[in-house]
Order: structure tokens, then C-alpha cells, then sequence
């Protein structure tokens, strides 16, 4: 085997593993996305953003935040911020849960 051929197969070998090295991305934070949507859609039906609007907001921020983020391919910060986002809702509405059974509002 010529030098040359040696020097075109070792360019191939690169040139393949450089291509498969591209390819590799995070994947999609599929469940941190529903979790974080159902916490949400939970928060709103007990109005928390009523009853507990500090959780509220950092909840919908974060929600938007990550959405942005998933759109753009970010997964691993868009993943981040669905948790935050679904810890800030299901805190608002176990506030707004509460503050609703104390006021005596039945849900």
C-alpha cells in the first residue's frame, strides 16, 4: 500500500469520524416538557396566579424560558428550566390549594 492511499484512507477515517461526532446531540427533554406543561395546566386550575402569584410568575417564566430554549435545540438548559418551572407550579398550587381550603373555597 502506497503513502498515498495510507493518506487518503486516513483522511476518510476522519473526515467519517468528524461527521459522526457532529451528529451527536442531548436529547429532547420530552418528559421534562409534559411534566412541567401538566404542572402548569394544574397551577392555573386552582387559580394560582390568584392565590399565589410569586411561584406563579417563576413558574410561567421558566416555562417560557424553556420553551424558547427547546425551539432552538438547547435541551440541556431547556430541560433545567422545565424542572424549574414545574417545582415553581406544583409549589403554586399546593399554596393556592391551601390558601383556597383556609379561606373555606371549595375546589
Amino acid at each position: 500500500m502506497s503513502w498515498l492511499s495510507k493518506l487518503k484512507s486516513a483522511f476518510r477515517l476522519g473526515l467519517l469520524t468528524a461527521s459522526l461526532a457532529g451528529c451527536v446531540h442531548s436529547q429532547r427533554p420530552i418528559q421534562e416538557y409534559t411534566l412541567a406543561d401538566t404542572a402548569i395546566k394544574a397551577a392555573k386550575a386552582v387559580q394560582a396566579v390568584r392565590y399565589s402569584p410569586g411561584y406563579w410568575h417563576e413558574a410561567e417564566e421558566a416555562y417560557r424560558q424553556a420553551r424558547i430554549l427547546y425551539a432552538e435545540r438547547e435541551y440541556e438548559q431547556a430541560a433545567d428550566l422545565f424542572n424549574k418551572a414545574r417545582l415553581a407550579a406544583e409549589k403554586a398550587e399546593n399554596s393556592a390549594r391551601l390558601i383556597r381550603l383556609r379561606n373555606g373555597e371549595v375546589l
